[in-house]
């Protein structure tokens, strides 16, 4: 089998999420996603960890080489050694090029959403502070009584970077940042990137990304 990596783009909202966890019991190769591995970092206590937690508690990005060295720990586990799914790396030119020189991607599924679109299914977000579950007044999973929790039945909330103003900001850094790695991945060659329509149904969104990584 060859070693398959795939990264998937998308702005907040795309749902990359849902689509990397059907892609992983698809290809049976695990889901990195950056944010997890930030997470873990900062409760490991790790001095990598360390320097993440206070880049963090600052309210900036990990630099890229701390994220790429976090990623490149990562991925040296058995479990990937058929290949691994990238969620929210490369986020950046100069990260595309410490992973080029790392290990070559195999395909690059960009799942398109609008502005308006992206705004509208994070700002509809609910978290419930009682046992941490998440609900969306308009995607799923819903709540079954408005703004309340199905488990334990507290009142849910919006987290702050939630609000539409956040999420505009978040959104922004995306096409800024982002966006142009599209353009440097077609840049490799005609069959690198995938282009897939977000605003579909969860299960049309996998059918088509199948499509485009066989």
């Amino acid at each position: 089998m060859d070693k398959r990596v795939i990264c998937l783009f998308g702005p907040q909202g795309s749902g990359k999420g849902t689509q990397a966890k059907l892609l992983t019991k698809k290809l049976n190769i695990p889901h990195i996603s950056m944010g997890d591995l930030f997470r873990m970092a900062i409760e490991s206590g790790t001095e990598l960890g360390r320097k993440v937690k206070e880049v963090i508690n600052q309210g900036d990005l990990a630099p890229d080489g701390t994220a790429f060295n976090l990623l490149k720990e990562r991925v040296s586990n058995i479990d990937c050694a058929n290949g691994f799914i990238l969620d929210g790396f490369p986020r950046t030119l100069k990260q595309a090029g410490l992973l080029d020189e790392y290990i070559e991607v195999d395909k690059v599924v960009v799942i398109d959403i609008s502005n308006k679109e992206s705004i509208k299914r994070l700002a509809s977000r609910r978290h419930c502070l009682s046992c941490g579950s998440i609900y969306n007044l308009y995607t799923v999973p819903k709540p079954k009584e408005d703004e309340m929790c199905d488990r334990c039945h507290k009142k849910l909330y919006q987290r702050d970077d939630d609000k539409e103003e956040a999420v505009a900001e978040r959104l922004k850094k995306y096409h800024e940042e982002t966006e142009p790695l599209i353009d440097y991945y077609k840049n490799k060659g005609k069959n690198k990137v995938a282009e897939i329509n977000g605003e579909q149904s969860i299960e049309k969104v996998a059918e088509d990304i199948n499509e485009a990584i066989e």
